[in-house]
């Protein structure tokens, strides 16, 4: 009776530790569920960022890096990186809940809790340094402008063009942060409010007036509170899944579960 009890409570933690973070979710359906699902789709989550990230950045170049002191900190790198952290951190939880392996678990919990000590770290710098953090995105954009025509960055072209079209803005601050880049009088055609070839030359009632870091502004403020609930609910996962882990551990410790290798 004990040991059914013991394999009951297993089961649940099991269940537990991989339903909390939401790439476990899918990692755990073959064990939870007993689906037809292969275990190589375990890395799909993933391997499918992994795989976005390099089609962004062989196709695209460094698309969406506005920063020339960050050339590295583009789209296509943030999503690889999103994407191997969600794979490795997914391998490990699901493998060590399915195989009951202690080592595994624990790595589990420490990749959490770094990353978890990561976020609350950033978050806090943030704030305590807010308005230098604006000043120096601020003027790390203008710089970045200069590159807009240059041969090897097609990519930053294609983010600031798409940025203005979507946003509806011009320029960092307004339209005028163009001059110096374009010449007197002309922005890019993607700064007109109705777009057509050559619209951004000298035809400056036509743009968007605002500039787009008002804008990205304004939408954060505007979002704030779906951006922090979804951090929270994060967050909570996070906690959960460390929480679960370590439960699995120890239950596997007093049960006297050898590793596996």
């Amino acid at each position: 009776m004990k040991s059914l009890l013991d394999r009951f409570h297993k089961a649940h933690v099991s269940s537990a530790i991989l339903l909390t973070p939401f790439w476990i979710v899918s990692f755990m359906y073959p064990k939870i569920f007993n689906s037809s699902f292969s275990s190589k789709q375990v890395q799909l989550c993933g391997c499918g960022l992994l795989g976005v990230g390099i089609w962004l950045s062989v196709s695209q170049g460094n698309f969406a890096t506005f920063s020339p002191s960050f050339p590295s900190l583009s789209a296509a790198n943030l999503v690889i990186a999103f994407g191997t952290v969600i794979m490795v951190t997914g391998f490990l939880g699901c493998l060590g809940a399915i195989k009951e392996n202690k080592c595994l678990l624990l790595s589990f919990f420490i990749v959490l809790l770094i990353i978890l000590l990561a976020e609350l770290i950033l978050l806090i710098l943030f704030f305590v340094y807010m308005d230098k953090v604006s000043e120096s995105a601020k003027k790390d954009l203008k710089e970045g402008m200069k590159l807009y025509n240059s041969e090897n960055n097609v990519g930053l072209k294609n983010a600031w063009n798409i940025i203005q079209a979507e946003m509806k803005c011009c320029g960092v601050n307004d339209f005028t942060d163009w001059y110096p880049v374009l010449g007197e009088n002309i922005v890019p055609d993607r700064c007109c409010t109705e777009n057509s070839q050559d619209c951004g030359r000298n035809s400056t009632e036509l743009v968007w007036k605002t500039g787009c870091y008002e804008r990205v502004m304004t939408w954060f403020d505007e979002n704030k509170h779906v951006l922090g609930s979804t951090g929270m609910c994060i967050l909570i996962m996070q906690i959960l899944g460390m929480a679960f882990s370590m439960t699995l551990f120890q239950q596997i410790h007093r049960t006297g579960k050898k590793y596996d290798a």
